[in-house]
């Protein structure tokens, strides 16, 4: 049995929607019986850390109230520590849409992830294009059908992502240019992958996306 954590919702994003997303990408995978999946608050994430599940989703941007003036931030010192202590001793991290948003650009999270979310246009159609993976290790790297390309009405994410050290496994395209969608590497014995789009419904739904985001996780708990 596989068992999954996910943190997911926040101001922009409702619970409910991600998680209708989550579990139509998963869901043969959870009528097999053969995984888990718990959703759990910021607050008490570093706990259920202790018990070591598989995997952990985090579709949440770090901005509690990112609509005020001085907007309050959810992740505290000891709450990223046993994130990263969590993937270094050997789990598996999915950092997803606003999970690269809003985190302290030098901090030790960001470290792990090997990028962030700069800012995005106003939506419009955005085309999401596999890339072939420059690794056969399938340990260290995501390799990702190359059928999975999609274009969906959407947030187009600009991030920064440390190229040289990760594996890049999505681009993306819009009028607005060009930007990185998909990255993955490992963190100690861990193994991390962040992913831009998603941020609507129908996109989450899209057979493609579906499909993407299974072969993600399944590969972040290592299933």
């Amino acid at each position: 049995m596989h068992r999954l954590l996910a943190v997911i919702g926040d101001y922009y994003h409702p619970h409910a929607v991600i998680e209708e997303g989550l579990e139509e990408s998963l869901s043969s995978w959870l009528a097999s019986g053969n995984v888990s999946l718990t959703y759990v608050t910021v607050d008490r994430l570093a706990q259920a850390l202790l018990d070591k599940p598989d995997a952990v989703i985090l579709f949440k941007d770090d901005k509690i109230n990112p609509a005020d003036e001085n907007p309050a931030h959810w992740l505290d010192p000891e709450t990223e520590q046993a994130m990263l202590q969590y993937v270094y001793d050997g789990g598996g991290w999915f950092s997803w849409h606003s999970g690269l948003a809003s985190y302290p650009e030098d901090g030790a999270y960001v470290s792990m992830t090997k990028g962030y979310f700069k800012y995005h246009p106003e939506q419009k159609r955005v085309r999401f294009e596999p890339v072939a993976s420059g690794s056969a290790d399938s340990s260290e790297h995501l390799a990702i059908n190359p059928a999975w390309e999609f274009d969906s009405l959407e947030e187009h994410y600009f991030v920064y992502c440390d190229e040289a050290n990760t594996n890049v496994f999505m681009r993306t395209y819009s009028e607005d240019g060009e930007s990185i969608g998909g990255w993955s590497h490992g963190y100690g014995k861990g193994r991390v992958c962040c992913l831009t789009p998603g941020h609507n419904l129908h996109t989450l739904i899209l057979s493609e996306m579906k499909q993407l985001v299974e072969s993600i996780v399944r590969w972040c708990a290592r299933a």
